[in-house]
């Protein structure tokens, strides 16, 4: 049975939320509205996704989008700190820094990840970002350091980001600053995904070839224009499916799938349960942070 974690009541009105936790037991399959990232320190346990399970790590990073849902099973006193970010923060100004780009966005989107990338990082460098979690928890309880706060999160960011060893032009060219046709289309995207976009129209918009944008598109994503935006319209709907009454098929129709055969295949295929079993199994009552 999956739960489900609501930005509006784990936030407190604030774009970020952090804190630590040992586990001695499981924790049951969950989604959330937001973007998480776990950061795994001692102990054992397995981690649990609707593309299989595995061995939990020292030093491992968890990335989950919103939409995507995941599990731990088996934990014994396991050491799990959440950095957590809600959906205003993370269609903000994160997305212009290069750095971060990869970590929130093109690892946990691309084909076949259906929301969820995990990668690791030095045990010393993953137990200086818990403790820095850890500290952001405090700041965010006496409600009085929106300034530290936010360096907080950047410097547990910075740890992920400098933490990954990277070589190769495919990596490289992801560091780059995006490229504007790029970061123009996934505004267009963003705000009206249930427009019926096609390839030519997009690229027109910004005075590029089709195929070019494609490109572009893939090295700076890792996915295509469309890839991208069949990514936000089930992200888009897997919060309609918990947070509102919606038929399932009118949630399909409303972010831009209007054939419900058509809705649940591609939803099926991003998020790993069809729209039905994902508002099922989401409707289980409050969740276990």
């Amino acid at each position: 049975m999956v739960t489900t974690l609501h930005e509006q009541a784990l936030f407190a009105g604030g774009p970020i939320w952090g804190g630590r936790h040992r586990l001695t037991a499981g924790v049951e399959p969950h989604t959330h509205d937001f973007l998480e990232i776990a950061i795994v320190g001692p102990g054992g346990g397995r981690h649990v996704t609707s593309g299989g399970e595995r061995p939990l790590r020292h030093g491992d990073a968890i990335v989950v989008r919103p939409g995507a849902w995941h599990a731990f099973r088996d934990c014994a006193d396991l050491t799990v700190a959440n950095c957590c970010l809600s959906e205003r923060a993370l269609r903000a100004e994160l997305y212009q820094l290069p750095a971060l780009r990869r970590l929130l966005w093109t690892d946990p989107v691309a084909s076949g990840a259906r929301g969820v990338a995990v990668r690791s990082i030095d045990p010393a460098d993953a137990d200086e970002a818990i403790a820095q979690i850890e500290l952001l928890e405090r700041d965010l309880e006496s409600g009085r350091r929106p300034g530290r706060t936010l360096g907080r999160l950047i410097t547990v960011l910075g740890i992920l980001t400098d933490g990954t060893d990277r070589d190769g032009p495919e990596d490289a060219g992801l560091e780059a600053a995006v490229h504007p046709a790029v970061a123009a289309t996934i505004a267009r995207l963003e705000a009206a995904p249930s427009a019926p976009w096609r390839l030519d129209e997009l690229a027109d918009a910004v005075n590029l070839d089709p195929a070019y944008l494609g490109r572009l598109f893939r090295q700076y994503l890792g996915l295509s224009p469309l890839g991208f935006l069949a990514r936000v319209r089930a992200e888009r709907a897997a919060s309609l499916l918990v947070n509102s009454a919606l038929p399932v098929a009118r949630i399909g129709a409303s972010v831009g799938w209007d054939d419900p055969t058509y809705f649940a295949r591609r939803f099926r295929s991003l998020v790993g349960l069809t729209p039905t079993e994902y508002r099922r199994r989401n409707r289980s009552g409050p969740a276990a942070r």
